[in-house]
């Protein structure tokens, strides 16, 4: 292996992957730099067709297990025993909290886009501009325009499954067909069209492959739902299915995984990076890689946490940190607010396998009329949610012997209708993360320590978020609507971002309209860390979009020179 390559990535999650792929794509000779270890597509996945029966402990988690990833295992799905080793340890790994931060890790080749939600939405300028109308953060640097183009290309090679529904709020893309909404949910969507006139529900958009495009490598979905184990048929979009082999392909990548980079090289006199320095994660050793160009795509936390701890005399503070704002700023979308209820009817209706998949009904607050304005808080939110039928009568002891168990046991109970909001959290200045130098890693790295919260406008969004998904279910003649208020730490809906922004002012801002640090433009930082406010969508695709439109400015940059 050289030590001298044209880019560097760091990371190879979504981000990473993409950077990858378009960096090798366009001729640059790449290294890949991933702190966990391989993941090969397929082979790599060990539980991938395995059914609870052949588990160990029939699928339950031991409690020695268990004490290893109390952290991660406080969204109450990540470490179940058939996805738990793609989920840190979190006694090997140590975080800090001034206050509780629950920061949800995958270090492995292809990091979280093997377990992602794979809700795929785009941000609009309703979203780009709220910023500089409302006065928070600062101004994004660049519109809808600008990302569009982005957008469709990223669509067009994922493979997103969806519906045009037409609002400005929430632009359409490129997809391929929508899976079926059930009966009762399709039952909402038409009480919803009855009842409001300002808001729909329409079926999610998720990165599977539907329909008979043919994508390379990949196959349709099968409804099986047990993609966060790692799709062997590479239905959903991940690194390892997709962008990486691409990459690869090419000749022009050099992947290296065990590779713990923990500091960006500057050279004041060049007044540029010049290579990272990485310790190898199984034998400790010190190594520099060179490059010309560097893309930070680690994970928001974790990328900015490597220019934190990338110090000089130039930048005492961090690479690039200038304005002071590198590790501020912190964002993610509150969750956990809604409401629930049963449905009768429908009795002699079922729905046909497990989709992997939700319904979505978009944001119809704050829109910029009058109509849609709510004085209380600022920004909005969108639910996520679905209908079921529940109830199995196995759970009935008098039912629990004999013939008429077995006849029991195979009916279905009644229907459910669950809406669960996903809020915009405004960027702000007080949430952030520091490092710590008195508690190091086993690697004698400085720890990360997080201090962020919940402000004002995000919990009076919540009142809204739970009296309309009553409002809406009680319209729709659901019965028994039970209201839920869960309100966990930031990062619970694993969207965390903000902590390096773009902005159009490097008093402000870390990064430019094309990702570059202000102060050091051959450095890129595209991953969540980037983002300057966060809408109220799942933010990979738009991470995917500003990696993709990075890397092409940055490979014809260079090749410019």
């Amino acid at each position: 292996m050289t030590d001298s390559y044209d880019a560097i990535v760091i990371g190879t999650g979504i981000s990473g992957g993409w950077a990858a792929k378009e960096l090798c794509e366009n001729g640059l000779k790449t290294l890949v730099l991933e702190r966990g270890p391989m993941v090969r597509h397929i082979e790599d996945y060990p539980t991938m067709h395995l059914d609870p029966w052949d588990l160990e402990l029939r699928g339950n988690v031991s409690a020695e297990e268990k004490a290893q990833q109390l952290k991660q295992s406080r969204t109450g799905y990540t470490t179940k025993a058939e996805q738990k080793h793609w989920f840190v340890n979190d006694l090997k790994h140590p975080y800090n909290e001034t206050k509780r931060f629950d920061w949800m890790r995958g270090y492995h080749v292809g990091g979280r886009s093997i377990t992602w939600g794979r809700q795929s939405y785009r941000l609009s300028d309703l979203d780009f501009e709220a910023n500089k109308k409302d006065g928070h953060g600062v101004d994004w640097p660049i519109r809808y325009k600008d990302i569009s183009p982005w957008y469709d290309y990223v669509e067009s090679y994922i493979g997103v499954s969806g519906e045009k529904i037409g609002l400005p709020q929430l632009p359409d893309g490129i997809f391929t067909p929508p899976m079926e909404l059930n009966c009762v949910e399709e039952h909402l969507k038409n009480s919803l069209a009855e009842n409001f006139d300002d808001r729909l529900l329409t079926i999610g958009r998720t990165a599977h492959i539907t329909g008979n495009k043919g994508y390379d490598g990949r196959s349709k979905c099968q409804f099986r739902n047990r993609c966060m184990r790692g799709c062997p048929f590479g239905a959903y979009f991940s690194s390892n299915s997709s962008t990486l082999p691409a990459a690869e392909l090419t000749g022009n990548m050099t992947l290296r995984p065990n590779s713990i980079v923990h500091e960006i090289i500057y050279d004041q006199d060049l007044k540029k990076a010049t290579g990272v320095k990485v310790i190898d994660a199984e034998t400790k050793e010190s190594m520099v890689f060179n490059a010309s160009i560097i893309f930070c795509c680690a994970s928001s936390m974790a990328s900015t946490s490597i220019l934190l701890q990338s110090k000089s005399d130039r930048f005492p503070n961090g690479l690039g940190n200038d304005s002071g704002e590198l590790g501020h700023n912190i964002m993610d979308h509150h969750l956990g607010a809604g409401a629930s209820g049963k449905f009768d009817g429908f009795i002699d209706k079922y729905y046909k396998g497990r989709r992997p998949n939700g319904i979505y009904i978009p944001r119809f607050r704050n829109l910029g009329d009058h109509k849609t304005y709510k004085k209380d808080f600022l920004r909005g939110y969108g639910y996520q949610g679905g209908a079921s039928r529940k109830g199995i009568s196995e759970h009935v002891a008098e039912l629990a012997y004999g013939a008429e168990f077995k006849e029991k046991i195979l009916e279905p109970g009644e229907w459910q209708m669950g809406l669960g909001g996903f809020g915009e959290c405004l960027p702000n200045h007080d949430n952030k993360m520091t490092l710590d130098y008195e508690k190091l890693d086993e690697w004698g790295l400085p720890t990360i320590t997080f201090d962020a919260e919940w402000k004002e406008n995000e919990l009076k969004m919540r009142e809204d978020m739970i009296q309309q998904a009553s409002d809406m279910l009680k319209k729709a003649g659901f019965k028994d609507i039970t209201t839920f208020n869960e309100l966990a730490a930031p990062g619970i809906g694993i969207h965390e971002m903000g902590t390096a922004r773009m902005g159009r002012d490097p008093k402000t801002s870390i990064l430019n309209k094309h990702n570059q640090i202000h102060t050091v433009p051959n450095v890129y930082v595209t991953d969540g860390a980037c983002m300057t406010s966060s809408g109220c969508q799942n933010p990979s695709l738009t991470y995917m979009a500003i990696t993709a439109r990075a890397a092409n400015y940055a490979a014809k940059q260079l090749k410019s020179l």
